[in-house]
């Protein structure tokens, strides 16, 4: 039922272009202001690593965090900030066992949950929130910020940029007639870029070509990622692996912004699934339970599934029983090493 709503405003897309020029020259303007210092960026005594995008949504910010934390949390106290998209929550607030999933939004509650020796907070205000981090927790080493690389009034010790794969920022327009938060010249800004989900076969030529596409300065680099999923999916209760899923009638649930490589994968893993869609970050409620109740009930098979992802499922704990989750991770196709050093630099120049 979302689609039609997309495939609508798609089409009346092309005559919002002139809206499209406005919103571009504001941004410009306004990231001229930053970058000429009318506009003041704070710094701070700690390395701030930002990892964000030009684009609205789906281009993996969820996995990339998680991959910094996997590299850093063994030698570093790492705290984790965001805005906290959709929670019913304002300012300042620091995860606690206190916390529930809609006071602090299902993201920065899916890496407290995932990483329990890191810190995780959420404000608005990224500045206050750093700060308010470094004031509660003196020991923090590093702050990673999830999905800041607009949020200007930080200026971060480095930025990560991604753009996905089948949708490269520098084939796009500025919101509304496209999808780019700011024009593709804010890509500038990045230390490094990284294309995201990408097939596994991509070639080495076609790299090239992307690679000749987005134009990175002298300082920039340009890395590859794979989206990998996890060899089983886990209940409170129990896991499977993901081989075994094609046994069931697997009823599969999303709330995400690009559900299409899940898709592939389940097919290539011959999984035969129905397909339950809602928009990213979706707050389910009651009505939402009972259709998918109603859909799983109707689904044949004698061992059926429901599955979802780890992103959802911390919105769904406590709504549905025995519900399973597939985690994802970033891999790097290659440079995985070039990109971990060029992280630990910039921390080690703090210390």
């Amino acid at each position: 039922m979302f689609m039609n709503y997309k495939l609508i405003f798609r089409f009346f897309r092309p005559a919002l272009f002139p809206f499209s020029i406005l919103y571009g020259f504001v941004m410009s303007i306004r990231n001229l202001f930053f970058d000429w210092g009318f506009f003041s960026s704070r710094s701070f005594s700690v390395p701030v690593i930002a990892v964000g995008n030009l684009s609205v949504g789906g281009t993996g910010k969820t996995p990339q965090i998680a991959y910094l934390i996997h590299l850093l949390q063994k030698d570093f106290k790492v705290a984790v900030l965001s805005r906290g998209y959709k929670r019913k929550s304002k300012g300042f607030v620091l995860a606690s066992s206190e916390i529930s999933v809609e006071e602090f939004g299902d993201e920065p509650y899916f890496f407290y949950k995932k990483f329990p020796h890191i810190f995780v907070a959420v404000d608005e205000n990224r500045s206050h929130g750093i700060q308010k981090l470094l004031d509660c927790h003196p020991e923090i080493d590093v702050v990673l910020l999830d999905d800041a690389f607009q949020h200007r009034k930080v200026h971060a010790s480095f930025y990560t940029l991604l753009t996905s794969y089948d949708a490269l920022y520098t084939k796009d327009f500025v919101l509304p007639a496209g999808n780019l938060r700011e024009p593709r010249r804010g890509a500038k800004r990045a230390n490094t870029i990284l294309v995201t989900k990408c097939p596994l076969e991509i070639s080495t030529e076609e790299r090239q070509r992307i690679v000749q596409k987005i134009a990175p300065t002298a300082l920039q680099h340009v890395f590859f990622t794979k989206i990998s999923y996890a060899p089983f999916v886990v209940s409170e209760s129990d896991q499977l692996p993901v081989a075994s899923l094609r046994n069931y009638a697997v009823v599969l649930l999303t709330g995400i912004a690009n559900p299409k490589p899940l898709l592939a994968y389940l097919t290539a893993q011959q999984v035969a699934f129905t397909h339950l869609s809602y928009p990213d970050h979706h707050s389910f409620d009651a009505a939402d339970l009972q259709t998918i109740q109603k859909t799983f009930a109707a689904v044949e098979g004698e061992k059926k599934l429901l599955l979802t992802t780890e992103k959802d499922a911390v919105r769904l704990q406590g709504k549905i029983e025995g519900i399973y989750a597939l985690g994802i991770q970033t891999d790097f196709i290659e440079g995985r090493k070039d990109f971990d050093t060029a992280i630990r630099n910039n921390i080690d120049s703090f210390y």
